[in-house]
């Protein structure tokens, strides 16, 4: 909920005493999260901060409840085992057929196996981190949520953190109130390991998003967007111009443009810490961790490979750039031509084209950024072309609003909105003006991105 819709259903419960029965079924479940997010350690809509850090900082792990919360009388707990073969699959299908859909009920996160090894498993994962709920009665799993540790920094502050992700309650079940008790749940086990903060993002405004960054789509098989309503031909415009207006060349035109090996590993960490600490949101790698995220598992095969980067090499050897996106296809949810979108993000990048100048926001430094930026996320597209993407998506976070208009990303109509949990932190930027358009002069200072 967004603050004037909270006012709203406050006023609201105010003429109706408080009966909740007589407000409409999407109107109590706003109320019902409200209050679930009031008892949490989050920032409340419209609060003052006066100063950055944890929100309550008392407990300890001894503190921490052992035994799991109460669940419904016909579910149980279950925790996954992700080297299991079936409980990955069944992790599988219940996010591909109840995960996040477009409004529309048109398109469908269709995750991978090899996805999910690449996700959820980097270094420090935990086993009990995966939590699902099973119906008692015959093990059918309803509903997920997982944790991954990260080291962030905000503002230049260590945080110790994990990331929560995936969080899916089937769609028969959503009146049941299982995800704030599924959030209550993972929280006790990430803070029984005495971590107390975490990053999670989502679509919907909850109390209170630290940062808001918007998704921009470069489309890339226009004609097969069209086909399964991804894009619509524009007024004035007929399909054969949309086709040659996002036509790409064949090949890509950086010199020293290759993948990124085992051996590059040092430099281009180095180069990537040198570029993420201009942002106020970041999330630091080890070189293990750095290893996993850009070069992705030793078990995921070649041919249904997740990650791709790429690093530049110069005439006297050093690594100047890289850029990196990942594969997460869409389901095409009853088109009789297309079953699936193949989706590009990008993920991570680094140059050293504007490091030299001390006012990264200078005239000069600006200049030299976006040159660079703007060629090397040419050949990004390019190269997902080549691996059969139909669309490249990304946000308005990093120093991306500097291309995004020039490489043809067209606004897209969602927002991505950032939270900490346990921590309260000034407003960080995320790319977009207060009319949400590119914000090409502030830019963004968000610098971590999430799957």
């Amino acid at each position: 909920m967004d603050q004037k819709k909270l006012e709203d259903l406050l006023k609201l419960l105010q003429v109706n005493q408080g009966d909740l029965s007589k407000l409409t079924e999407q109107q109590r479940k706003d109320m019902k999260d409200y209050k679930f997010w009031k008892t949490q350690p989050v920032q409340k809509f419209d609060e003052t901060i006066d100063n950055e850090g944890p929100i309550d900082s008392s407990k300890k792990p001894e503190d921490v409840r052992d035994e799991p919360y109460p669940m419904l009388s016909e579910f149980e707990w279950s925790t996954i085992d992700i080297n299991d073969v079936q409980e990955m699959e069944d992790v599988f299908v219940l996010l591909n057929e109840n995960y996040v859909e477009d409004k529309d009920a048109t398109f469908r996160f269709n995750y991978t196996k090899e996805f999910f090894q690449w996700a959820l498993k980097p270094p420090g994962w935990r086993h009990d981190w995966n939590v699902g709920v099973r119906v008692k009665a015959t093990g059918k799993l309803v509903a997920f949520i997982s944790a991954i540790p990260i080291h962030l920094t905000v503002r230049g502050k260590d945080v110790a953190s994990v990331e929560i992700n995936f969080l899916c309650v089937h769609k028969q079940l959503r009146s049941k109130r299982m995800a704030p008790v599924l959030i209550k749940e993972i929280t006790r086990r990430v803070n029984k390991q005495n971590i107390w903060q975490a990053l999670y993002t989502a679509g919907v405004v909850l109390p209170s998003p630290v940062s808001t960054c918007r998704y921009a789509h470069r489309p890339i098989n226009w004609t097969k967007l069209q086909e399964v309503g991804f894009s619509d031909v524009p007024m004035g415009k007929t399909a054969a111009e949309m086709v040659a207006l996002y036509t790409l060349p064949k090949e890509t035109k950086t010199q020293g443009l290759r993948p990124m090996e085992l051996k590059d590993i040092d430099e281009t960490l180095a180069l990537f810490e040198k570029y993420e600490s201009r942002f106020e949101l970041v999330q630091a790698f080890n070189k293990e961790e750095f290893t996993h995220w850009f070069l992705g598992g030793d078990d995921i095969p070649a041919d249904k490979k997740v990650i791709f980067t790429y690093v530049v090499e110069n005439d006297e050897g050093k690594i100047t750039d890289f850029f990196s996106f990942y594969s997460l296809p869409f389901s095409v949810l009853e088109n009789a031509a297309h079953s699936e979108l193949g989706i590009g993000y990008l993920f991570y990048y680094a140059s050293d084209a504007d490091l030299k100048f001390e006012d990264r926001f200078s005239e000069d430094a600006t200049k030299t950024l976006k040159t660079r930026l703007t060629s090397l996320i040419s050949d990004a597209v390019i190269l997902a072309k080549q691996a059969n993407m139909d669309v490249f998506n990304a946000l308005t976070s990093q120093d991306n609003t500097l291309f995004l208009d020039d490489l043809k990303f067209g606004p897209g109509d969602g927002f991505l909105n950032f939270y900490l949990f346990n921590y309260k932190a000034f407003p960080i930027s995320g790319g977009i003006k207060e009319d949400k358009s590119y914000d090409t002069e502030k830019r963004s200072n968000v610098g971590v991105v999430m799957l």
